[in-house]
């Protein structure tokens, strides 16, 4: 029977998952994430999930394979996972009283048939003082994270609104992956709402 597989080592997409209740296991995949050639921000989050999706799907052949990645983008400036300190406080200072855009692609393939989509979400900072952002800083929080902010953690505070998908910013779109995993041969795979007992 296909399992569903997500073929990514990161805590907060398993988390996600597990929330909505399906039953999946993680195989992590390695892949360069290298873009060599001009994209826009849709094409590079699927152009990525994609591969990462494939490295794992290639020996998995009758599971169903989730690859996903998230970037944040601001003035068409793609924020990675900072560098060390001062990166990361440069790029709070940018976000600071600032609208940006977090992307996050997804992949899901089984055999040969592949679906990619995306979401994007605008994101809205708060104008964060020197000591905020060196309070976050001194958090440690921001350092293993695109835009060197979590808005699942911490990084809440600065944030003074989204437009879009809460759950695409932390790392998956978990409402419209379970709607697309439909188009895929999963029997016995249903959503079961974990208790809260």
């Amino acid at each position: 029977m296909a399992k569903i597989i997500l073929a990514s080592g990161s805590p907060r997409r398993k988390e996600l998952l597990q929330k909505i209740g399906l039953p999946f296991t993680v195989v992590v995949s390695d892949v360069d994430e290298t873009i060599s050639h001009p994209m826009s921000s849709e094409e590079i989050v699927m152009q990525l999930a994609s591969r990462k999706a494939y490295a794992v799907a290639k020996d998995h052949e009758q599971d169903v394979v989730i690859g996903a990645d998230t970037i944040v983008v601001l003035d068409g400036e793609i924020l990675g996972k900072p560098q060390d300190r001062n990166d990361a406080k440069r790029m709070l200072k940018q976000l600071s009283g600032r609208e940006h855009s977090v992307y996050t692609g997804v992949a899901i393939m089984q055999a040969n048939k592949q679906y990619l989509f995306y979401e994007k979400t605008n994101v809205t900072f708060w104008e964060l003082s020197d000591e905020e952002v060196d309070a976050y800083l001194d958090s440690g929080e921001p350092f293993d994270k695109a835009g060197a902010y979590g808005i699942q953690g911490a990084g809440a505070i600065l944030v003074k609104k989204i437009d879009g998908d809460y759950f695409s910013v932390v790392g998956l779109p978990v409402a419209s992956l379970y709607r697309q995993l439909q188009r895929f041969d999963l029997p016995g795979a249903t959503i079961s709402f974990p208790s809260q007992t």
